[in-house]
């Protein structure tokens, strides 16, 4: 849904810059849904919000906003290869080529 970037004269001045930003966000969004399993306590003023949540994970799963290279790498390889038929990119890209590899990681939280 969201791509999240860091300049690469940072990320070259300090190499932890990446890979810390990856595992800061992983870390909030495992905060958020520890609580979102507690009735009454989402931060979200929509009617019915906890059923919507419950058919959600029922549906996708827990993880259905899923970070990092290895939980989305289908989904990745599958928009590359359609970008580069459509003659977007010169070449066909790797996943890999996207991210810094410090953050090819995945955190567990």
């Amino acid at each position: 849904m969201h791509v999240t970037g860091i300049r690469r004269e940072l990320v070259e001045k300090a190499s932890v810059a990446a890979g810390g930003g990856v595992k800061a966000f992983a870390e909030s969004k495992a905060s958020a849904w520890r609580r979102s399993r507690i009735p009454r306590r989402t931060k979200v003023t929509l009617p019915f919000v906890e059923e919507q949540l419950r058919a959600a994970r029922a549906l996708m799963g827990d993880d259905f906003w899923s970070y990092g290279l290895a939980a989305n790498r289908k989904v990745l390889e599958t928009f590359l290869r359609y970008h580069h038929a459509e003659g977007l990119s010169s070449r066909l890209v790797s996943p890999e080529e996207l991210f810094h590899p410090s953050t090819h990681e995945s955190f567990t939280i």
